[in-house]
């Protein structure tokens, strides 16, 4: 803050400077101007006099050159002087103006300035040195930009992890009022308001639960939040689907692994305990796949170039925005039936099978980048289970 105001100081002094520097060497100027004047006016009715007096014979010739000379020295005298010879009306008028504006300035920024921000901003440009302040600077932050959606959530997940469960679900729920419901914010929604409520699994845990799973059946909050409350509910069949889908989802190196897996454990071993064994896993389902056959109208012809790429896709109607499955391909190979299925996945934990409603996007992209072109052909909405063969039609520019 120290350099913005020298900044601010440094500034005033330069607008000073343009204020009263120009004023006053007017007035100086004007001064100077109208003294000249007087006296030039003065010298001529002088010597007007004197050739009057000589015309009148009161004068002869050396008389007269004599006054006209001390009339000449007089004025020159004059105009020596006249640096000095300033009025003094209105001279307190600009000054008062010069000292009023940086106090008006001053308060108008007060009022409407960012100096709260400004300062926020220092503080976020050096690393916290702890938790708390993180805290401190996510709480200001959130209480000059109350529509950040991203601060919110960091907010709600520092909480959490100060064990502050009833301060971090309403942070979460205003991440995802203004992010829109997307499974990572619903899942830790979810859980905020689980152990907010003494892990107890509400029908408001439960409803975003599902809503979560829905869009992602492979969110990983979701997954382990789901385990937990079936665990405390001796639903212990259900906790260890529930947890197996979330290890199957994590990497090979990730720490969460050991202890989840620990949980899986301890569920098969009250199951054991009851007389109980997991039920037989239904065989695998035949892999899904979709055939897609991509034309590109007539009147795109002429504005397409043989080696644009072309990008084939379907992505998930609601859930995460990456593609689930995708082809690469050229303009020069269309028009092409292709098909997408499980084994064309993008990532692992995220197959068509997996999520209940799909989109088809067909997108020609002459820099060849797969989330924006110059052209696209896309489905509705589908069903993923009453899928069958879909056309694409390449029709319209891309908006994206």
């Amino acid at each position: 803050m120290t350099a913005f105001w020298l900044a601010a100081a440094a500034l005033l002094l330069v607008a000073f400077a343009f204020l009263l520097i120009p004023l006053l060497r007017g007035r100086r100027a004007q001064a100077e101007e109208d003294r000249t004047a007087l006296n030039v006016a003065l010298y001529q009715e002088r010597v007007a006099e004197l050739d009057a007096q000589h015309a009148a014979g009161a004068l002869d010739a050396a008389q007269l050159e004599t006054g006209r000379g001390e009339a000449a020295r007089e004025l020159l005298a004059d105009a020596e002087q006249a640096e000095g010879a300033q009025r003094k009306l209105g001279r307190w008028l600009p000054l008062a103006m010069a000292l009023l504006m940086p106090v008006l300035g001053l308060g108008l920024y007060l009022h409407w300035g960012a100096s709260d921000a400004l300062k926020l901003s220092q503080q976020l440009a050096t690393e916290p040195k702890n938790i708390e302040e993180m805290t401190a600077r996510l709480e200001e932050t959130v209480r000059l930009q109350p529509d950040q959606a991203e601060a919110w959530y960091f907010l709600g997940r520092t909480y959490m992890a100060q064990q502050r469960p009833k301060e971090a679900a309403p942070a979460f729920g205003r991440a995802v009022e203004l992010a829109g419901r997307q499974p990572e914010l619903l899942g830790q929604w979810a859980q905020a308001l689980y152990f907010a409520g003494g892990q107890k699994f509400t029908d408001e845990v439960r409803s975003l639960g599902e809503e979560t799973l829905r869009l992602d059946p492979q969110e990983p909050t979701t997954l382990g939040l789901l385990g937990i409350a079936a665990f405390e509910e001796q639903r212990f069949v259900d906790a260890v689907r529930y947890w197996e889908r979330l290890v199957a989802t994590l990497q090979p190196n990730d720490p969460s692994r050991e202890p989840i897996q620990g949980g899986i454990a301890r569920a098969r071993e009250q199951l054991a305990a009851r007389g109980e064994s997991m039920p037989e896993a239904p065989p695998p389902a035949a892999p899904l796949a979709i055939k897609v056959s991509v034309s590109l109208a007539p009147e795109l012809a002429a504005k397409v170039q043989p080696d644009d790429t072309l990008f084939i896709f379907a992505r998930a109607a609601s859930g995460p925005p990456m593609p689930l499955a995708a082809k690469r391909l050229k303009v020069s190979d269309l028009p092409v039936e292709v098909s997408l299925s499980d084994s064309d996945a993008m990532m692992p934990q995220l197959k068509l099978s997996n999520f209940a409603e799909i989109r088809l996007v067909a997108r020609v992209s002459r820099a060849g980048t797969p989330t924006a072109g110059e052209w696209v052909g896309q489905s509705e909405v589908l069903k993923t289970a009453e899928v069958g063969d879909q056309k694409l039609v390449i029709d319209r520019a891309d908006q994206k």
